[in-house]
């Protein structure tokens, strides 16, 4: 019997919300187009400054009549505070779910192991939550919302086995995919050098939201400097802050990291020269993401 990957996602915390307001509410905020989220689709998306630089990401996923978002644990409290200094006077309840947790099901047989199908964001309801195939690409399999309660349940899947969250960080990583502000910094990011645009985080469609003006710029007239990319240690394990050189140039810095894998912001010129790019002296491996398109 053949066995994919499950995690419990410690890290993200859900926030509920409910009211007959919530979906306009959540569309003139984030960047994604909310209309797309059903209980059979979920979406990728972010919330921005006016000045269209990174405040928070998080999916959005439909379970009921109540829209709920898979979002940074460590940084909940501030989510929730700016979501409110939004809400005025519409009907939208602001609520964190204690009972849910977030998981991840990875492996090469993780959506057929949740009998979901390769559509991107496609959602099944799974005992008072609900499963869905990560809408950013195909290769980090699928995610869930579910009642803790059901997590031992979940580990009888006789086609499941729980692994540790280091695990599933290597393989977030090795595939280019930010993991919120390890990854990006709070009021400073953007999203297209961090790949939202590939990454189905973005609506080009919709109407306005918070930030809208600089990412549609971003993109339209190519101002992309720098981007987010996985490198590979081969000599030592990386920490984050650490500088990234090209000929003893400052060319980039380590984010988030795993055993000998790590996120790194570098600029796109320096990955275009045939030049060793290195840290303390030791050349490192550039991996270009399958999906990216730079």
């Amino acid at each position: 019997m053949f066995k994919s990957s499950f995690t419990i996602l410690e890290n993200r915390a859900i926030l509920k919300l409910s009211g007959i307001d919530a979906k306009s509410f959540l569309q003139g905020l984030v960047t994604n187009d909310v209309e797309k989220v059903s209980e059979e689709n979920t979406v990728y998306t972010a919330l921005l400054t006016p000045q269209g630089k990174y405040l928070h990401d998080f999916f959005i996923v439909k379970i009921g009549n109540k829209y709920c978002l898979d979002c940074e644990a460590s940084r909940v409290e501030d989510l929730i505070r700016r979501l409110k200094i939004f809400k005025l006077r519409t009907n939208v309840i602001i609520e964190l779910e204690k009972k849910m947790c977030a998981v991840a099901i990875y492996g090469d047989r993780a959506l057929e192991a949740l009998s979901l199908n390769i559509s991107l964001g496609y959602s099944k309801p799974y005992v008072n939550g609900i499963f869905y195939t990560d809408p950013r690409i195909e290769s980090i399999g699928a995610r869930g919302i579910v009642p803790k309660t059901s997590i031992a349940k979940l580990s009888e899947n006789d086609k499941l086995k729980i692994t540790p969250f280091e695990n599933y960080d290597k393989l977030r990583i090795s595939l280019g995919l930010p993991d919120s502000s390890r990854d990006m910094r709070i009021e400073k990011s953007t999203l297209l050098e961090s790949g939202f645009d590939e990454l189905n985080g973005v609506s080009f469609n919709k109407g306005c939201y918070i930030g809208q003006e600089l990412t549609a710029r971003t993109k339209h007239r190519g101002l992309i400097k720098r981007r987010l990319v996985p490198i590979q240690l081969k000599t030592s394990q990386p920490f984050e802050g650490m500088t990234i050189e090209q000929e003893n140039k400052e060319i980039g810095e380590v984010r988030s990291f795993q055993g000998n894998w790590a996120m790194a912001m570098i600029r796109l010129d320096a990955l275009d020269r045939d030049v060793d790019i290195t840290i303390n002296g030791s050349p490192i491996v550039i991996k270009r993401p399958h999906w990216a398109k730079f």
